[in-house]
């Protein structure tokens, strides 16, 4: 790369400033990328199932998530790559159309809306506020929940563990080779780790892919391996407005936002926190930008017929490879360009080679539980309440919400009043209110 092209990019990304090189942010992007690129294959089969052209969600799939990871890049210069959200996209299918029995039409229309209010309430520093008004000692256990979670995503994807009626978790087949791909690969990640050799996350998916292509379980597909993107056509701007003052739109706008709101936050505060670039008190200076670049992800991802958009959890991984700034979004970014038209190639890497580097990311993550004043039980017990429910209730937007609410009642009832901020009474009410509906729905159906 010549001279001016590294002059260009250390203007725009301050890569001296945050200790990077272009080298280091290309192939942190990558690595997020590879972590995540499953979504490419999911979120067309997950809306599908509400019967919506699974070709063209691909399409919107991949060029949301460019357009809102870019946004990323270049209004925060973070290392955070955004997509379609996993739990949103089975909200989206399983419980807004085949449940409810709306139309696909109807539950886009509802992420349209969820996202202008988004970016109404970022435009007026709500989000923000209540970001900033989480306790610290939850920001520290955040990082740590979120290590949890995605160790048992990698876990889980590569089918070290699966589920199991009588112990609700159990070790998987061990006859099944991507077991064993993903148990070499955080061997030899490990191992290279241990040696300091740079890219060693990266060479354990490339050594891991290798092997799965020995055991026989990396497919290589049939065909032309380049070719053009499918129609968008039958997805883009399909709206549906006739409903739109209904209760149940209300419900399921409320839903999305109150996931994908604790969702970002939760992802933003650990991949960032991971990076090094929050303050002492789990803040960090691009937090609005952050969150004006996801609700504009949201929505441009709803006219090109998406489900929600939201921060990435396996961003982390790019992290732990080095990326520190938004180049390597643009990195990840690029990869999805390529996606576009090289889609077999990237397809080929089967989760468990990538499952590796998710369960050592989960290692670094949680050395944050040092942070945690252990000492104090109306501290502690809220921390190890978000941390923990994370991984059991296999999302992070819970894993806050009742962290926030052990927090309100432990110092409520304990009499340290003075330590709950009057945004966290708020959220205390507007949660029990959520649980209230959720409760009453479930009442409903029984």
């Amino acid at each position: 790369m010549n001279r001016s092209m590294n002059n260009m990019l250390e203007n725009i990304f301050k890569l001296k400033d945050n200790n990077t090189t272009v080298r280091t942010e290309l192939f942190a992007g990558l690595i997020t990328f590879l972590t995540m690129s499953y979504i490419l294959v999911v979120n067309p089969n997950i809306l599908g199932e509400a019967g919506m052209d699974r070709a063209a969600v691909f399409t919107a799939t991949v060029l949301g998530s460019i357009i809102a990871t870019l946004f990323m890049a270049f209004f925060t210069n973070l290392p955070v790559a955004q997509a379609p959200g996993m739990g949103l996209n089975n909200f989206f299918a399983f419980t807004v159309v085949l449940t409810m029995g709306y139309t696909w039409q109807f539950a886009l229309t509802a992420v349209f809306i969820e996202g202008i209010i988004f970016i109404l309430l970022t435009f007026f520093n709500v989000r923000e506020l209540i970001v900033k008004s989480i306790p610290r000692v939850l920001k520290e256990a955040i990082p740590v929940g979120v290590g949890l979670f995605i160790t048992l995503v990698g876990l889980k994807s590569a089918g070290v563990v699966v589920a199991n009626d009588a112990t609700l978790v159990s070790l998987g087949d061990m006859a099944n080779p991507h077991v064993w791909i993903a148990l070499a690969g955080v061997v030899i990640t490990g191992a290279l780790l241990a040696l300091n050799v740079n890219g060693a996350i990266l060479i354990g998916i490339v050594a891991a892919t290798i092997g799965g292509i020995f055991a026989g379980v990396v497919h290589f597909p049939e065909g032309n391996w380049v070719s053009l993107p499918p129609s968008l056509s039958p997805t883009f701007a399909q709206f549906e407005w006739d409903k739109v003052l209904s209760f149940d739109m209300a419900l399921v706008v409320f839903t999305f936002l109150f996931v994908n709101l604790f969702d970002t936050v939760g992802t933003l505060i650990g991949v960032v926190s991971k990076a090094g670039l929050t303050d002492s008190e789990g803040n960090f200076p691009q937090i609005k930008k952050a969150l004006f670049a996801d609700a504009l992800g949201t929505t441009i991802g709803s006219v090109l017929g998406t489900s929600p958009i939201t921060a990435y959890v396996e961003s982390s991984s790019g992290v732990a490879a080095g990326g520190r700034t938004g180049l390597t979004s643009v990195s990840t970014a690029f990869m999805f360009v390529l996606a576009l038209f090289f889609a077999p190639l990237f397809l080929i890497v089967p989760a468990s080679a990538t499952s590796p580097a998710l369960i050592v990311v989960g290692l670094f993550m949680i050395s944050a539980v040092a942070k945690i004043n252990f000492e104090d039980i109306t501290e502690s017990l809220p921390a190890f309440i978000t941390l923990i429910f994370m991984p059991f209730t296999y999302s992070i937007a819970q894993g806050i919400v009742f962290g926030i609410l052990t927090y309100f009642f432990v110092k409520i009832l304990s009499g340290r009043y003075k330590d709950v901020s009057t945004v966290i009474y708020v959220l205390a009410v507007l949660f029990i209110i959520k649980l209230g509906l959720d409760a009453a729905h479930i009442w409903e159906k029984m």
